[in-house]
């Protein structure tokens, strides 16, 4: 490994440790990786612990089996609302679409009990597959409903549901380029953080991003 390359992962490496922080949610491990200097972490937190306190409240049934479902939460940017990952068995929610007001604590806690369904199934050796997501995202929709019904406010929640379900197995489960969309993801997460600069500029050539003093052979150019 290169001088160069090495000191470009310290530096990444120091950056997100920086914007990390790590505690306890209703028994879980969580960890927010805070690279929006619009966004307080502690609100995202309460904002996890509100929604959790949903699923306990109306759909007890669900959240008694969450510490089965997942091993711990991770709360960072993506270009989506969430996610499973199976190799950790980690929930994954988007940081923004957490703290974001437009969407109610319920609808959070639809998207933690959607995942939680993905984790369910994978559990029983149903992993996703090109001929098999469109059935887990129905699965899915399902328990999205049966929460959406009982909590109050829930009408979005049962709303968007039933729209997915009416599409067809190919939109259901639309595939995503991660590339393209870590990409996207960490350009508007540069324009609107409060690093320096030159931290910018390195994080931007570790994450293959276009930005202004950024040249295309890792020089820099006039901003």
């Amino acid at each position: 490994m290169s001088i160069r390359r090495a000191v470009g992962q310290w530096i990444e490496h120091r950056a997100l440790a920086s914007l990390t922080h790590r505690c306890i949610v209703h028994g879980f491990q969580a960890v927010i990786v805070n690279t929006r200097s619009d966004v307080d972490t502690q609100d995202a937190i309460a904002r996890l612990d509100g929604a959790l306190a949903l699923l306990k409240q109306y759909v007890p049934h669900h959240y008694r089996r969450l510490h089965r479902d997942f091993n711990d939460f991770l709360i960072e940017r993506r270009a989506y609302r969430g996610a499973y990952i199976a190799a950790t068995r980690t929930c994954l929610v988007e940081l923004t679409f957490v703290v974001n007001r437009s969407f109610s604590l319920a609808q959070v806690a639809a998207t933690i009990l959607h995942e939680a369904m993905h984790a369910r199934l994978y559990a029983r050796g149903i992993a996703a597959g090109p001929d098999q997501s469109h059935r887990q995202e129905r699965f899915c929709r399902r328990a999205e409903i049966e929460f959406g019904a009982l909590v109050p406010g829930g009408e979005p929640i049962v709303q968007r549901a039933m729209e997915s379900l009416s599409l067809s197995d190919q939109d259901i489960a639309p595939a995503i380029d991660p590339v393209l969309a870590a990409r996207r993801v960490a350009e508007v997460d540069l324009a609107t953080s409060s690093l320096p600069l030159w931290m910018k500029r390195q994080l931007a050539r570790r994450r293959g991003v276009d930005w202004p003093g950024t040249g295309p052979d890792g020089g820099l150019t006039s901003a």
